[in-house]
């Protein structure tokens, strides 16, 4: 199916996703890309919030970015 998953653990395959909440917030794409990162950030994981964020300004749809999110964070 996707693009969105290929190399989406490439800084630690085993590093865990920490929980990020996204339902009942900001739907804008840049709200939400923000709001991973912070939450891998928190999580001590800084080169996979980097990762993300450049993946996610890849995207090439809204849809594409979502399930990035989901490849990074633990969505609640």
């Amino acid at each position: 199916m996707g693009d969105h998953t290929e190399g989406a653990a490439t800084n630690g395959a085993t590093a865990s996703k920490p929980r990020c909440r996204l339902v009942g917030t900001d739907g804008n794409v840049f709200s939400i890309i923000g709001t991973v990162k912070r939450a891998l950030e928190r999580a001590g994981q800084r080169e996979r919030a980097s990762e993300f964020v450049a993946k996610a300004m890849q995207a090439k749809s809204y849809d594409q970015v979502l399930a990035l999110c989901f490849d990074y964070v633990d969505v609640r």
